[in-house]
């Protein structure tokens, strides 16, 4: 990874973009993307997308999402100590004495969730339960509610975690937010590439970076019906399930470091399929498949019934620890996903139908 590389993946790492309050990490993507696009815009809830004309007005969409869980603000009380609300399916259980940032009205505000010392906790039985979130408090140094108001927060300001961005030994990127603000990165570098290309792309290229993923997909929603885009990939994680614990026949599996991986069924139209399938062969990319039932729990659900249908698919990036501040990936499987989703651009050809049909 080269250098700028880097320092713009930590950057989109390390910005607040919690559900609902994506703008500042979508400025931050926006920006870098602008010098290879010829156009970059939003809509009126935030999903941005950067695109790159090819030869014929014909589009490819390939669409990651923007934000990440989170919390929010829910009470404050006479003594200074805030009581949260989840954002998206953040996890409880491993949320005490952990640090946070609040996202005020006069700034970002540390804060800390409180952990009462295991000596208070008097659990004689071992029967200990995980909290749930609103026994969940946090203290941002005031003593009453006054001293919380005069920091600029209210009920209704978001909140993520502190940690950020760490590379661990072979290869190993371990932080918050990889879910799915890597996404958005791998999808830029698609474009930069393609942008200094000698060959021009037969589709038009659009990457969309989307809002509130984390609690329906509302913003992959929005946008596709606006763009109305010819084809689509979405990207984004699934679960490495080769850490301990975790049976096959449960989960599948995936490997961190085996590839990207590629989902069968519901929302995954067979013939971008089968493309993804050739142009992993073609390239020598590795590749993993997974199973879809009823659903992929992706933005892919809403974009492949946006208006008459658009014919979609879903590559996964393999992601141990999910929804935690230890989300880890590997750095060769995000240079294959690049690989893969550059490869499927440069294969299409203007006259390529995608479309099922009775002959």
């Amino acid at each position: 990874m080269k250098k700028d590389d880097r320092e713009f993946l930590f950057r989109l790492l390390e910005t607040p973009s919690p559900t609902g309050f994506e703008m500042p990490g979508q400025r931050v993507w926006a920006e870098w993307l602008r010098p290879y696009a010829a156009e970059v815009a939003c809509d009126a809830y935030g999903s941005t997308w950067a695109t790159l004309p090819g030869k014929s007005k014909r589009s490819i969409m390939l669409a990651a999402h923007a934000d990440e869980i989170g919390y929010m603000i829910k009470h404050i009380d006479d003594k200074g100590f805030l009581r949260l609300d989840r954002v998206g399916g953040s996890d409880a259980a491993t949320a005490r004495g952990r640090r946070l940032t609040v996202l005020g009205d006069k700034g970002a505000v540390s804060g800390i969730i409180g952990n009462t010392a295991i000596h208070l906790r008097r659990d004689e039985q071992g029967s200990e339960k995980a909290p749930a979130v609103h026994d969940l408090w946090v203290d941002v140094g005031a003593s009453n509610a006054a001293e919380v108001a005069a920091l600029g927060l209210r009920v209704g300001h978001p909140a993520v975690y502190q940690d950020g961005p760490l590379e661990l030994a072979h290869r190993r990127l371990v932080g918050r937010a990889l879910d799915n603000r890597i996404g958005g990165y791998i999808i830029a570098q698609v474009l930069k590439r393609l942008a200094g290309a000698k060959k021009k792309p037969a589709f038009t290229l659009i990457c969309l970076n989307a809002i509130q993923e984390e609690i329906g997909g509302h913003g992959a929603m929005m946008a596709t019906y606006r763009i109305k885009p010819d084809l689509c990939i979405c990207l984004d994680v699934t679960h490495a399930t080769d850490t301990p614990g975790l049976e096959p026949a449960k989960t599948g599996s995936i490997k961190l470091g085996g590839g990207p991986s590629l989902t069968h069924g519901t929302a995954n139209h067979p013939k971008v399929v089968k493309r993804l399938v050739e142009v992993a062969a073609a390239d020598k990319i590795p590749l993993q498949h997974e199973a879809s039932s009823r659903f992929t729990g992706t933005d892919t659900d809403k974009i492949f019934t946006s208006r008459e249908g658009i014919p979609s698919a879903l590559v996964s990036l393999p992601l141990r620890c999910m929804h935690s501040v230890v989300e880890t990936a590997h750095l060769d499987d995000i240079a294959h996903v690049i690989d893969l989703l550059t490869g499927f651009v440069h294969s299409l050809a203007e006259n390529d139908q995608f479309g099922q049909t009775l002959k």
